[in-house]
Order: C-alpha cells, then sequence, then structure tokens
C-alpha cells in the first residue's frame, strides 16, 4: 500500500472546484473529486434533507452529489463504499438520515439497516433522533414507526421499504438482502465484523451501498483506521493518476475526510476554519473555543480536529517534560549573531528536522525548530540555504552512527566542511558529534529544562518529541532514543544538538563571547 503523509494536499483546482460547485470553502484533505460526467440523485437527496428539516450544507451537498453518482453506461451508483471521516457536531447524523430516507422513498423494498457503537446506542439515535426528525416533518404522513424490540423498524408503507437497526455482531445483516448499510459511530469497532456481515447480503443488490461515518478515534479503532489509512492512500493515487489523464477509470470507493495535522495549532481559528465544515453554520468560533477551554487536549484533537487519540505515554524520568510548559516565550527571537544550526533524522528515515539555537541578551538559550519535513532529500539544500543566509557559528550533526551520519558527505560537498585544525575552527564549520558528545547533550538540556535557561515556541513537532521522548542507558548516563520514543523526535534531537554546538563549540568562534554570562 502507498505511504501517505499527513500533510499531503490535494491541488489547488480541487479546491476551486468545490467552491464554484456547492460554495464550500472548506474542503476536506483528502476528497473523492466530482467526475464532471456522471449524473448524480444528490440534488433529490438534498431536497429529502430540506424536508427533514435540514437544508444541506455545502459540505453535505459535495459528499452526497459524489456518493450519489450514477454511471451513465450502467445506471447504478458508481460507488458501492462510502467512507466519511468528519469531526464531531459537523451535521454527519443529518447526511445520514436524509441518505437513508432518500433511498426508502425512491426505491421499492429497500432494506436498510443502521448500526451504531452498539444497538442500544443504535435504537436510542434511530427512535430519539431518526423518527422524531421524520415524524415532524412534511414526509411523516410516508411512515410509520415500528418499537417491538428484536424487530425495530421505520416503515414506508407505500413503498414497502424498512428503516432497520441492527448490533455489532457476526450477526448483523443476516436476513433479507441489503441495500444500503450504515456503519455509523466506526471508531468504536475495533474489527470488520459488521462489514464482513453486511458485505454478503449486498452481493444480489446492484444498487447496495455500504456507508461508514465517524469521527477519530483511538489507536484501539483498528478498523477506523485501517479504513483511513485506505482511504487516504485511494485519494492521493487517484489525482496522482488524473493529474496524466483525466478519463482514468475510478474506484468503487469514495472517501472524505476532513483532518488537521499534528503540524497546525489546535488554538488557532485557522485551522478550525480548515478542519470544521460546518463553522459559520451549525457552529461558531466561540463555541469550539469554549469546548477546547473545557476538554483535555487529547479529546478535543480527536472529537474537532479528526486526529487518533493516543495513549497517554508514562513519563520518563529522565526527560523532565513537566517544565517545558513553564519554558514557553512567544516573543522569543534568535539573535542573528549567534545562531548554532543543528539537524536530525528519524530512525526510519521517513522525517527530519533542522532546529536552531541562539543566546539571548538576558544569557537564556533561544530554541526553534526551522524546519520538520517528510523525508531527507530535502535537508541538505536547505541547510546549505540557511548557511549562506545566517551564516552560523556552527552547524551540528549526530556521526556515522546515527541517522543523519549519512549526510554528513553531501554537507560536506555542499561546502559545510569540518575543520581542518580543531584547535582552530572558523565560523560556519561543520562539528560531527561522537557518542560521547550526544550524551553530553542530553544531559545537558536536562539541565537546561530544570534551571529555566532556555526558551522556546511552543511549537507542535518540539513539544510533541519533548513529551514523546524515550531514553537509553550509556554507561551511567543517558541518552535519547529515537526507537523506543512514543513519536518521531527528530525535531529534538536537533535542537539538544543545536543548543550544545552553540554553547560548546560558539565561544571559539563568536566574538565578544563571555563564558561567565550563561553561569548566573
Amino acid at each position: 500500500m502507498t505511504t501517505t503523509s499527513e500533510t499531503w494536499a490535494p491541488p489547488t483546482e480541487f479546491a476551486e472546484d468545490l467552491y464554484e460547485r456547492y460554495g464550500l470553502t472548506c474542503p476536506p484533505r483528502w476528497g473523492t473529486p466530482r467526475h464532471p460526467d456522471r449524473p448524480s440523485l444528490g440534488p433529490k437527496l438534498w431536497k429529502v434533507m430540506t424536508k427533514l428539516g435540514a437544508p444541506p450544507m455545502p459540505w453535505q451537498k459535495y459528499v452526497s452529489d459524489v456518493a450519489l453518482e450514477i454511471d451513465p453506461e450502467t445506471g447504478l451508483f458508481a460507488h458501492r463504499e462510502v467512507g466519511l471521516s468528519v469531526s464531531r457536531q459537523q451535521g454527519k447524523t443529518e447526511l445520514t438520515l436524509g441518505a437513508q430516507v432518500h433511498r426508502a422513498m425512491a426505491w421499492h423494498r429497500q432494506n436498510i439497516v443502521y448500526a451504531a457503537q452498539t444497538r442500544g446506542m443504535a435504537r436510542q439515535r434511530w427512535e430519539d433522533e431518526f423518527w422524531e426528525k421524520i415524524s415532524g416533518s412534511d414526509l411523516a404522513r410516508y411512515a410509520r414507526i415500528r418499537k417491538s424490540n428484536g424487530n425495530e423498524a421505520i416503515l414506508f408503507p407505500g413503498k414497502r421499504s424498512r428503516m432497520g437497526i441492527t448490533a455489532n455482531t457476526e450477526k448483523a445483516g443476516h436476513g433479507p438482502p441489503l441495500d444500503l448499510g450504515f456503519i455509523d459511530e466506526a471508531f468504536a469497532h475495533e474489527d470488520d465484523r459488521l462489514e464482513q456481515a453486511f458485505s454478503p447480503a449486498m452481493l444480489t443488490r446492484p444498487m447496495a451501498q455500504l456507508w461508514w461515518a465517524s469521527a477519530g478515534g483511538t489507536t484501539k479503532s483498528l478498523w477506523l483506521n485501517r479504513k483511513r489509512e485506505m482511504g487516504r492512500a485511494l485519494i492521493e493515487a487517484l489525482f496522482a493518476v488524473l493529474a496524466e489523464d483525466a478519463a482514468v477509470a475510478r474506484p468503487r470507493t469514495a472517501y472524505f475526510e476532513w483532518y488537521a495535522p499534528e503540524e497546525m495549532d489546535r488554538s488557532d481559528p485557522e485551522t478550525w476554519r480548515a478542519t470544521l465544515p460546518a463553522l459559520g453554520y451549525t457552529v461558531t468560533e466561540e463555541i469550539i473555543a469554549a469546548e477546547l477551554e473545557k476538554l483535555d487536549p487529547a479529546e478535543f484533537d480527536r472529537a474537532y480536529l479528526n486526529r487518533t487519540r493516543k495513549p497517554t505515554p508514562p513519563t520518563d524520568p529522565n526527560v523532565p517534560k513537566a517544565a517545558w510548559p513553564g519554558l514557553v516565550d512567544a516573543k522569543s527571537r534568535p539573535d542573528a549573531g549567534s545562531v548554532a544550526l543543528a539537524l536530525d533524522v528519524s530512525q526510519d528515515r521517513k522525517r527530519a528536522a533542522i532546529a536552531a539555537a541562539s543566546l539571548r541578551p538576558d544569557g537564556k538559550v533561544h530554541m526553534e525548530v526551522v524546519a520538520h519535513r517528510p523525508g531527507t532529500e530535502w535537508v541538505v539544500p536547505a541547510v546549505a540555504r540557511l548557511h549562506a543566509l545566517w551564516k552560523p557559528v556552527v552547524v551540528a550533526v549526530a556521526s556515522a552512527g546515527a541517522p543523519a551520519g549519512a549526510l554528513i558527505d553531501d554537507l560536506v560537498a555542499a561546502g559545510i566542511t569540518v575543520p581542518k585544525d580543531k584547535a582552530a575552527p572558523e565560523r560556519g564549520d561543520l562539528v560531527v558529534m561522537r557518542s560521547g558528545d550526544i550524551t553530553e547533550a542530553c544531559g545537558q538540556m536536562a539541565d537546561a529544562m530544570n534551571q529555566g535557561t532556555i526558551r522556546h515556541l511552543d511549537q507542535v513537532p518540539l513539544t510533541a518529541a519533548v513529551n514523546g521522548a524515550r531514553t537509553r542507558r550509556n554507561g551511567d548516563a543517558w541518552t535519547l532514543d529515537r526507537t523506543n520514543s512514543l513519536v518521531d523526535i527528530s525535531p529534538l534531537c536537533a535542537a539538544v544538538f543545536a543548543r550544545w554546538a552553540l554553547l560548546i563549540r560558539g565561544p571559539h568562534v563568536m566574538e565578544d563571547y563571555d563564558p561567565m554570562a550563561n553561569i548566573f
């Protein structure tokens, strides 16, 4: 399977098309584009939603218009599966209900089954929300409800169609052929038993569809996480081939996901505007701000930024992360004359980071992640540009035994050279850190955090690395452990190395450096 990147984005033409067609200003990060040559029953569903008292928002118009595309050659739905991953309180329930009622009233003898976390939760939503909206609408005269336990259904006698519920078991969907299956709150399903139960019941129904929908889950949400991974890969591959051939055959699965990568600040309204498609329609920025204040950050991320919630990691005793929030200074800036650079690469070489450290007038060390991106091919050109722009006092990299050590020769070739005479280094030289240097740098960083002698900007990659870092023994000391850390710690390693290089190697090339200024 193609590896996806959380920072992948579709071409700008995609967002422009969605705005032109639906007035959608918050496009999904991954979304199936509308096929321009296919008719769609989407507008029919919009009318049903309006009659149910919930006129569709732009994002709901887009999703339903694509989901209900008709293949002109077969007259059947172009998509057999529709996946929707969107944050809470965005109107998922209204779209789910509209799709079911539309199906029940558009064709005869439609069997529709809805599943949620549990059968009890499915019944509660079916009765308290679905039926309440239907019975209070202009469509009430077409439907009636049957509440007998085990045989619950909203019936449409004129069409002889039914909307039922089921449990999350292997027997779900067993019985008559299934025309439309809904798996709601997919984050609660740890396996594929519902999909495996629904799919065989759809085999003989040419217009059958499986819909699933959910906000982000946890690491235990195995089925949802796999579906999201597959959906992202599908969309990235689709846009890649569409760039070469617009007439290429499209997959039978439609996928839509609104998501905020970890690099986006959870407290920034711009993040909300790029992630919450109902913002400005049914929810406001004031409501989201209130949710941010009262919710645990990880739960806010899951519910409103559609991120997967990870287990709270135990604290590594060697990394004083409790001190980290108190070292934030949003106004801190590097001093142009005393910048040290360092780079690091993750253990799997999927990401790399460049960090800077600089002495402030108050003697504290400013620390900042300059770049944190996928891959490694960009690192040496970026360091070379920064080297020419900032004229750093030193550039640090771990030795050949570390992942970034593979870039040493390329750095030298780019003109960032190791000093010929270590006793007489020059400004901008490359320092290759040995094992002892790295151990020393890690211990010094922990002391600096405890003593409050550093300042940082609370950048997401660096803060995440501090919180997820793990260490390993190195003799009687310790060093950061890339392999066992819970996240990519290349931003932290780069920052630690930059600070060490600034304070240990910087004095040899910096003018007017007072070694006593950083002691008191």
